[in-house]
């Protein structure tokens, strides 16, 4: 994993420095973090995009679209901006790299059955975790890259194996707390954009009862490191009822 990441961190490396350098810095403006962020967000998702095959079913991508833009539409801060990508792979998950690119894999669409009210809370959980700065926090603070953005920036491809393991990192969960402060600005901006808020319970109330029966239906890593769905549950009740 760190080799995966050593290399990505040379490949990216100036702006790594700069985002990490206006994120700490109290001189830089919020313009400067935000654009900053936007950057080397961009040049991450060119290398997802090349890791992982896009999804290019146009109902999947309208339907990404259409629920991301009302959820986008109610985030205070308007100098951030967020784009919807469906992805191809085996598993359910989701991703957000910083700046707003947020990737959900087909698997993920089609667990929640496509269900907007429930789609609309795992992208809104995601755009929770660019919001919060836990996207931003996590490339900038990883061992790998750190070291790797010291260095000059080299071009060249990276292996199959690297790639992968790569991509199981953006995928795992954060920590505990994080998670369930992207749940609950999951569920705000679920209500501000007029979708059902408490779908998120009857998600996890449907993956629970899922989970239960982990021999027969496999619901990956994206839930699996998460919380437990009963304390999810939980969390999200008490904020629906304040």
């Amino acid at each position: 994993m760190s080799g995966f990441f050593y290399n990505l961190g040379k490949k990216v490396g100036p702006k790594v420095r700069k985002a990490r350098w206006i994120w700490q810095s109290m001189t830089g403006s919020e313009a400067d973090v935000v654009q900053a962020e936007h950057d080397l967000g961009q040049d991450l998702a060119r290398e997802i995009r090349c890791q992982l095959e896009v999804d290019r079913d146009p109902e999947i991508s309208q339907l990404l679209m259409e629920i991301g833009s009302r959820l986008a539409a109610c985030v205070g801060n308007k100098l951030r901006t967020f784009s919807f990508e469906a992805v191809k792979g085996t598993e359910p998950n989701a991703f957000a790299l910083p700046g707003g690119f947020l990737f959900i894999t087909r698997p993920l669409v089609d667990l929640c059955r496509s269900n907007r009210d429930e789609i609309a809370f795992i992208i809104g959980h995601e755009m929770g975790h660019v919001i919060k700065g836990h996207a931003i926090d996590r490339i900038i603070s990883n061992s790998a890259i750190a070291a790797a953005s010291r260095a000059a920036p080299v071009r060249g491809a990276l292996t199959g194996w690297l790639r992968r393991v790569g991509i199981q990192f953006l995928e795992n969960a954060y920590s505990r707390d994080l998670e369930l402060e992207a749940d609950k600005l999951g569920v705000r901006l679920a209500a501000a954009a007029q979708y059902d808020p408490s779908a998120s319970v009857k998600l996890f109330g449907r993956l629970a009862k899922l989970n239960k029966k982990a021999e027969q239906f496999d619901l990956g890593s994206y839930f699996s490191s998460h919380p437990a769905f009963g304390v999810r549950i939980d969390n999200i009740n008490l904020l629906l009822r304040q």
